[in-house]
This record gives structure tokens, sequence and C-alpha cells, in this order.
């Protein structure tokens, strides 16, 4: 009967706490950073729709939105009022309460993916000492990735409930191209788990103190920032719509609030996937390297965590705004085809290797080699090798494959030809030779009646 509570000892030591710690938090401080980060994504909606038209403008040799307040800063309010105040049209054979319903969804789901991002460490507000994040939990990425499954809904029951073809078929796409691109995504997140050994975000954040996780975890953040596109339905990805053959997408019929809800989301969702891989692979609010090692750290505590995160969600900014203005949309089943034989294997195959690899950072599969006063696992010594031999031998293979379908596409130049091998007179290339025409060549013409004929 003894053994019990160190048993049950045992497994409280064990389970993965968060970091964070909310204990001096009390409800309506809760609420109070509920409605601070609410107003942090509306504020930050307005300003980089304004801040797309722009670059994009200045991309395409014009201005952009420049009448509304200074600089244009008052151009996306002006759309929002005029939203407002558009007559609401709903098509005759659409399900009303659905088709009000969807929208909603959309735009709700992504504010709940929001709660779980730390965006500083602890700070004070009004007398209390809290982190500035609203809740945490030991499968808080989890949580993410279930509220995005959840927003897919609202885009199926879009293209529903409209009770058009158009829309129906948007809605399909949409839907099934965000469901391929999650499975990619949350599994490129699986290394970033083995590396933080955890799910928590405050425990990750915690963990790359000294290196952020882009660094060991490179091929996961590239899996991850495509995947991020491909569901955010952003250009190049966005084969929800399509001018010559889906016009808007699910949600073609719908006009004013409604289709306002769906842009909101649209652009709450950048944020929200920009937020998440700022966490897990930039080291979130922590501040770069160079300026985290100014005095002791100073620039990493209190609100200081909110500039680093801030910047850093706008370097995901720009770059959706910048892959809008350069690429073209690319072909429905080129973009599927990439992600369920390409992104889903490798990123399988990658997560295996990272397993493997923490395994033997952690001694469970084998010793350590010593050198230059730097102890190194050998198992990890020795997967490295046989990754770097067979990159080699793939790299070798499809060369040589490529060189093969070159000289298939492009023979090689004979060095003698027949001028007239084909009935009609060829000149030679340079550096050919021509062959003596034999007695046997095609005439010119199988006709009889030639013009020279003709004329007598």
């Amino acid at each position: 009967m003894s053994s019990v509570p160190a048993l049950a000892g045992l497994a409280t030591a064990n389970t993965d706490n968060p970091v964070a710690d909310f204990s001096d938090t009390p409800l309506w401080l809760s609420l109070v950073k509920a409605l601070i980060i609410f107003v942090y994504l509306l504020v930050s909606t307005l300003l980089v729709i304004w801040f797309e038209r722009r670059v994009i403008g200045r991309m395409q040799q014009r201005p952009g939105p420049n009448r509304n307040g200074p600089f244009g800063l008052l151009q996306t309010l002006a759309d929002g009022m005029k939203s407002m105040l558009k007559e609401d049209v709903r098509p005759k054979a659409a399900d009303a309460f659905v088709f009000t319903l969807a929208p909603l969804i959309t735009a709700t789901m992504c504010f709940v993916s929001f709660s779980i991002m730390p965006l500083a460490g602890k700070v004070s507000m009004f007398g209390h000492s809290t982190p500035f994040q609203l809740t945490d939990t030991p499968v808080a990425v989890l949580l993410v990735l279930a509220v995005a499954g959840v927003g897919i809904y609202g885009v199926v029951l879009a293209g529903w409930s409209s009770g058009s073809t158009y829309p129906l078929m948007g809605g399909l796409r949409s839907s099934a191209q965000m469901i391929s691109y999650e499975i990619a995504m949350g599994l490129s997140l699986v290394a970033v788990f083995l590396y933080a050994g955890s799910m928590s975000t405050s425990q990750i954040v915690g963990a790359q103190r000294d290196l952020w996780f882009v660094v060991p975890a490179f091929f996961s953040f590239f899996v991850y920032v495509i995947t991020m596109v491909g569901e955010t339905n952003r250009l190049p990805f966005d084969l929800a719509e399509g001018e010559g053959e889906l016009t808007g997408g699910f949600h073609t019929e719908y006009g004013s609030m409604r289709f306002a809800m769906f842009f909101l989301g649209e652009y709450i969702n950048m944020f929200t996937v920009s937020a998440l891989a700022t966490t897990m692979f930039l080291g979130g609010y922590e501040a770069p390297p160079g300026i985290a090692a100014i005095n002791g750290g100073m620039f990493n505590e209190g609100w200081w965590g909110v500039l680093w995160f801030t910047a850093k969600l706008w370097l995901f900014m720009f770059f959706f705004v910048w892959l809008r203005g350069s690429l073209p949309r690319v072909r429905y089943d080129q973009f599927m085809r990439f992600g369920w034989k390409f992104l889903i294997p490798a990123t399988l195959g990658w997560v295996v290797l990272v397993a493997f690899f923490r395994a033997g950072q952690q001694g469970w599969l084998g010793g350590d080699v010593v050198f230059a006063g730097r102890s190194f696992p050998v198992f990890s010594l020795a997967l490295v090798g046989v990754i770097a031999v067979g990159a080699l031998v793939v790299g070798w293979l499809w060369d040589s494959r490529a060189e093969r379908r070159e000289a298939r596409q492009h023979p090689g130049i004979p060095e003698e030809i027949d001028p007239y091998a084909g009935g009609h007179p060829v000149p030679p290339m340079p550096g050919q030779r021509l062959r003596e025409p034999s007695l046997t060549a095609p005439a010119l013409t199988t006709r009889p009646d030639t013009e020279e004929a003709t004329r007598g």
C-alpha cells in the first residue's frame, strides 16, 4: 500500500505542465487580456489589409489606397463601413440558417486559436504579475489544430448552403485542400514536440532560449511555411477561387457583412498560423540572439516580448503579401499531388529521422565520442553519415535520370546528314557534313502537274 503514494507522486512529477503560471490571474484579468488580444487582432487586420494593398500597388507600379486618411490608412475602415451599409442579399435556394452560420464559424474559430499564443512573458497588469497569454494547456498546439479543423466546417457549409453550383464546387475544393495540408502541417510540428519534449506553447518557447528550433528542425519549418499558405487559401494556393471556372469559390453568393466575416476570418487565420510559426520555430516572444545577450537579457523581460513577437509576426505577413504579388495561381491537381505524394511522405521520413536523432542525443542508442573537448553521440554521428551517403546516392540517381530524360528530349546531332532524306532539301547544322545524295532519293514532289508543267 505504501507504493501507491510513491507512484502517484511519480506520475505528478512527470506531468507535462505548462511553464506559464496563472496563479496570480483572476477571472476579470483574463477577460481584460481576452479583450486586449481581440483588439490587437482587429487593429492588426486593419493595418495588414492597408499594408497589402500598398505593397502590391508599389510592386505593380500603382499608388494603392491614398485618399481616406493619411497615406490611405482609413481605407480599410471605410471598406468595413461600406460592407455594413450594403444590402444583404441571400439566394432564394439557400438554407437561411446555415447560410448565416457558416461565416460565423469561420470568423470566430480563428480568435479561439489565438488564445494559447504567448505574446510575452510575465508582465505587470493592474498590480498582478501574469503571463501575457490567455491560457495554456499540456496539449495547447493540438488545440490549434483542432480549432482549424472546426473552421473548415464554415467553408463546407458556406458552399453547400448557398444553393448554387459554383459555391459548392469551391467549397469542396477548399475543404479538400485544407484537410490535406493540415496533415502535413501537423506532421511538421511533431519534430518540434520531440525537441521541446512538450506540446505546451509556453514550454516550447522556453526550450528555445539557447537555439531557435528553425535551425535543427529546418525541414519542418520549410514544410510548415508551405502548408500555412495552403491552409489559409492564399496565393499561389487560393484554388477555391478561379475567375474563369469558380468565380469567388465558396463565398460567391455572399455579400455585405457575411462576406466581410469571411474576409476577416481569412486575415485572422493568417495571423494565427504566423503566430504559431513564430512560437514553434522562431523563439516566440524571445528577443533575437544578439539583442537577448544585452545587459543580462533585459530586452527579454516584461512588455518587450510583445515587440519581438509582433516583429516576427509581421515578417510572415510580409511573406504572404510578397507571395501574392509575385506568383501566379498553381493548378489544383499539381498542388494536391505535391501535398499527398511529396510533403506527407517526406515529413513522415523526417519525423522518423528526428526521433532517432533525439534518441541518440539522450544516450539511448549508444555511447558518446569525445572530440575537441566536446562529446558527440555515436548513433547521431552514424545517422548523419547515413543521411549524407543517402543524399549523395539520391542526388546521383536524380542527375542520371535527368540526363537520360534530356537525352531523349534532345537527341544528339549526327555528324553527317543526307539533305534530301526527308524529301526536301535541309541545310546542315554547324559542324555537320553533307552526304552525297543517292540516285534513289525521293522526288521533290509527287504531283504530276507542277507549276512548271502548267506553264508549258
